[in-house]
């Protein structure tokens, strides 16, 4: 039995030409591992990152102040505590300088200096909190990117529909 020409459809009793079917699943399950593998790369960049700026920030044995409504004179070895001192840094220094900023006060003003240490320490700690969700952002597309490859290697490895 023939089908007309530019039907379309598979005669009757036999199965249509499969293009490339055998390098698909392959093609699939490698695509499915490269997925996995960049996950791992990026999770554990992510935890060592994170451990990495920990530490760092820890060696610093900086406290948060005594004054603080959170994290009173705990260890600055986070992107809480890291946040917290930089507000009260601020805090302090607009104090100290009649709450003007570094920008404001006249060049010959004594306490120039101290809003401008003031600015550099704050920008530290702001720079430490982005690397901490820099660390959780690329753990966490780490993580997705392991699930993906997961479930693509899955479909790859799927049995292949019944055919009738």
């Amino acid at each position: 039995m023939t089908n007309p020409v530019g039907s379309g459809a598979t005669p009757v009793g036999t199965q249509a030409p499969s293009v490339g079917a055998r390098s698909f699943p392959r093609a699939t399950r490698i695509a499915a591992i490269v997925t996995m593998v960049a996950g791992v790369i990026l999770a554990v960049a992510g935890v060592t990152t994170w451990f990495m700026v920990q530490n760092n920030l820890a060696d610093e044995r900086i406290t948060v102040s005594e004054d603080s409504p959170r994290f009173a004179n705990d260890p600055v070895d986070g992107p809480l505590t890291a946040f917290q001192e930089a507000q009260m840094i601020e805090k302090h220094y607009l104090e100290s300088t009649g709450g003007k900023t570094y920008a404001e006060i006249e060049r010959e003003d004594p306490s120039r200096a101290t809003a401008q240490t003031a600015s550099f320490l704050r920008a530290s700690l702001f720079t430490s909190v982005i690397a901490f969700g820099v660390a959780a952002m690329a753990f966490g597309l780490g993580l997705v990117l392991m699930i993906l490859g997961f479930g693509v290697y899955a479909l790859g490895r799927s049995p292949k529909p019944a055919t009738t």
